[in-house]
């Protein structure tokens, strides 16, 4: 993945995608896979706002059934047992927990129906995506964490997880490859009209601060939470605020799904890269968009929550790491933000350009295969969608046999296993090219942080391979150091040092960069 600003105004395009987040990258790919000729520029890193804030799960959503939309659960599942598919080493089977205490919210009986009820707009023929359910010596044993006072019993079911910020940039290289220009540090300056359509873009290259009008015949907005900046979009949608904590770790491949005893809302329990991710909260969002933070209330909430299913206390001095995001909801005038839907739509302006408003990690390929569609319908052209079901651009054909031997090569190396298991999970098939490195070199095998599973070759890989322009795109989204990790400044210093030839920085730049991360 090469940055190339000048080849934005190389020749006219088709479409022009704003926004590199989840929407904006499946549009991208969804087009070019179809033979459009197409651009997506992104102001800041790819998926650098809320597609990197996820509780990290390709889910139906358990919840939504509460609320009668099966529609949306549906349209999820569906997407999720296709994404197990055609991505086996980007999304992988995460089974949850669901304790059943004498004072929970929903009855067992109640849980039961929805969890039938979720099996079977699944319709997955494979036993161990069916829920199961534990008395309550059975289930205090396999969710060893947890409280056993009033406990009942659990219940177990299947969904999926991925690492959001790696989906993303995985389908922005795949479009890439076929043969899109994909620009990240590229903001949308004006859309510019002719006989009220829009017919061309002014675009701002970050870096230079170089102007250039690009071409498109059509034009998509899936620039997120960005659109209630815009006179035109911002009715269209009301801003809900997420946060996550990452814990110590406790369940080492099983996740808990809970309700928060305060105000009956779902939250998770996730093991995440070796520790656990603790979300989320949903809270109507006003504030500055370009900066949302984690608040104190925000972080006594999720811990007073947890809190009361956990045998061993957690603290604020136990929280590794955190990270807040601004979901799109459609609006609505719902009091509560977990009472409105999830699920997504697609607005056209006057002037011809297509809006993404709202919508779900889980369920945004199929969201897109719509807009280009709607693009293609635009543009007088009828070309099928080619996204639905095809093997992702960095997924192995035979993944088993391909993952064993690769676990098998990288043991040989002196990887450790859970290290080769998150560099397949990470890279898919080019975790090959990162063996490769090891080989001409042994130290690469080593961790950069020795309870996390990232060795120095996949940093180095990411900073060569992965359009990284600074040490934050390295370190939070390509590799999600910062928070998974309490790294000092000596610590961040020396992983800047590792990858300043690569970046071209020179001393001064290092130390920039180091700096810059305190403000993050």
């Amino acid at each position: 993945m090469k940055r190339d600003f000048e080849a934005l105004t190389e020749s006219k395009f088709d479409l022009l995608v704003c926004g590199g987040g989840i929407y904006g990258a499946w549009t991208a790919y969804d087009a070019a896979l179809r033979g459009l000729k197409v651009a997506l520029v992104e102001q800041g890193d790819w998926a650098g706002a809320t597609s990197s804030a996820s509780s990290k799960l390709i889910h139906g959503g358990l919840r939504y059934l509460e609320s009668y939309d099966f529609k949306l659960v549906k349209k999820a599942l569906t997407e999720r047992d296709m994404l197990l598919q055609a991505a086996p080493h980007r999304v992988w089977p995460l089974r949850f927990g669901v304790p059943v205490y004498a004072y929970s919210r929903i009855s067992r009986l109640q849980l039961k129906a929805g969890l039938i009820l979720y099996d079977l707009l699944a319709g997955s023929p494979l036993a161990q995506m069916k829920h199961r359910y534990f008395n309550r010596i059975t289930f205090a044993q396999r969710f060893s964490t947890l409280a056993q006072d009033g406990l009942c019993g659990g219940f177990t079911y299947a969904d999926a997880q991925t690492d959001d910020g790696r989906l993303v940039l995985e389908l922005v290289a795949g479009a890439m490859e076929a043969g899109a220009v994909c620009i990240n540090q590229c903001q949308l300056v004006a859309l510019n009209e002719l006989d009220g359509k829009v017919n061309s873009a002014t675009v701002q290259d970050k870096l230079s601060g170089e102007h250039r009008d690009i071409q498109a015949r059509a034009v998509v907005n899936a620039t997120g939470q960005w659109l209630t900046k815009s006179a035109i979009s911002s009715d269209w949608c009301r801003l809900s605020k997420g946060i996550h904590l990452i814990l110590p770790a406790t369940q080492s491949d099983e996740a808990l799904l809970l309700t928060a005893q305060s105000d009956g809302r779902v939250f998770f329990m996730i093991p995440w890269y070796g520790l656990t991710l603790v979300g989320t909260t949903d809270t109507d969002y006003h504030g500055d968009i370009e900066h949302v933070a984690v608040e104190k209330a925000d972080v006594d909430y999720l811990l007073r929550e947890v809190n009361q299913y956990l045998k061993t206390q957690w603290t604020e001095r136990d929280v590794i790491g955190r990270y807040a995001g601004v979901r799109v909801l459609r609006q609505s005038d719902a009091a509560n933000p977990s009472a409105v839907s999830r699920d997504w739509e697609l607005k056209t302006a006057a002037n011809g350009v297509f809006y993404s408003v709202g919508g779900k990690i889980t369920s945004a390929r199929e969201d897109a295969s719509v807009i280009v569609d709607a693009v293609c319908a635009q543009l007088g052209i009828e070309i099928l969608c080619r996204s639905n079901g095809r093997l992702f651009p960095w997924a192995p054909h035979d993944f088993a046999a391909w993952s064993a031997t690769i676990v098998e090569r990288a043991h040989k190396l002196g990887i450790e296993a859970d290290s080769s298991k998150w560099l397949i999970r990470r890279h898919g098939k080019r975790a090959s090219e990162i063996l490769r490195d090891v080989e001409k070199d042994s130290l690469l095998a080593a961790r950069i942080v020795p309870t996390l599973p990232f060795i120095y070759a996949d940093l180095l890989y990411c900073a060569r391979e992965e359009m990284v322009v600074y040490l934050e795109d390295l370190l939070r989204r390509r590799m999600p150091l910062l928070i998974l990790a309490r790294l000092q400044e000596s610590e961040l210093l020396q992983i800047a040092e590792k990858v300043a030839a690569i970046l071209g920085w020179d001393e001064a730049r290092v130390k920039q960069e180091v700096a810059d991360l305190q403000y993050c």
